[in-house]
């Protein structure tokens, strides 16, 4: 069974922002009722030709903009209007450099902190969660869309750990978007290098958080932060 409605997405496109921006649409235009069901996560990607994991991340999306809501074994649904609350940033406001400064520049406080917070107070399941993430990394030929999607994956795990919903709140937010400095990566710099050194920054990162050391949490964040917009070419200012 193939959903109807839906455009089917390219492959050259970002996939869970596209998908996401299509079930938006749907829900924004009311063929999706307000407080409606979203179809199956298996028939959304028989639809758009996708891996389930990259409707997993279109869905975190929506639920991140306040689009829609999920609840554990039943499913996503789309939230009532009168609480939907919602902060968007468009795809092609991006396209302006200083706008994905600035975006980059907001994220790299937040996940600094996260990562301090996720050392003090991280549980086996958050670590099992990281371990998972690092998996999915190291496992992915030639970084396709799978250790990009593990990627983000290992970002919301730490902002899952600090025990603060706000953190995984509002990192979540900005997780689809840091994607684009993923992609935007790959594009300027050799593949096999960009691999490399995320995944060992990843790794230092992990380690930290494992050892308890909030500190050490930091720092490792802090340098895959400056060493990811080195990558693209940013100047963001440290203190």
């Amino acid at each position: 069974m193939v959903v109807t409605g839906f455009n089917h997405i390219k492959r050259s496109e970002h996939l869970p922002a596209r998908i996401a921006l299509e079930i938006g649409r749907e829900i924004s235009e009311g063929r999706i009722a307000p407080g409606g069901r979203l179809p199956a996560e298996h028939l959304l990607a028989k639809t758009f030709g996708v891996s389930r994991s990259v409707v997993r991340e279109a869905i975190a999306q929506l639920r991140n903009e306040g689009l829609v809501e999920t609840r554990q074994g039943v499913g996503a649904f789309a939230t009532e209007i009168e609480r939907r609350q919602s902060i968007r940033i468009e795809q092609d406001d991006l396209s302006d450099r200083a706008s994905f400064r600035s975006l980059f520049q907001l994220r790299r406080p937040l996940e600094i902190e996260a990562a301090g917070l996720a050392a003090l107070h991280a549980t086996e399941a958050d670590l099992a969660r990281l371990d998972e993430a690092l998996a999915g990394m190291t496992g992915a030929e030639k970084w396709t869309d799978q250790g990009i999607a593990a990627d983000l994956v290992f970002h919301r795990a730490v902002a899952t750990a600090t025990q603060n919903d706000y953190f995984l709140l509002f990192i979540g937010f900005i997780a689809e978007r840091i994607s684009l400095a993923i992609n935007a990566a790959r594009e300027t710099a050799l593949l096999e290098e960009i691999v490399e050194v995320t995944i060992a920054e990843h790794v230092a990162i992990r380690d930290a958080i494992a050892s308890r050391d909030p500190l050490a949490a930091r720092r490792a964040m802090e340098a895959h932060l400056t060493g990811a917009a080195s990558r693209l070419g940013l100047t963001i200012e440290t203190f």
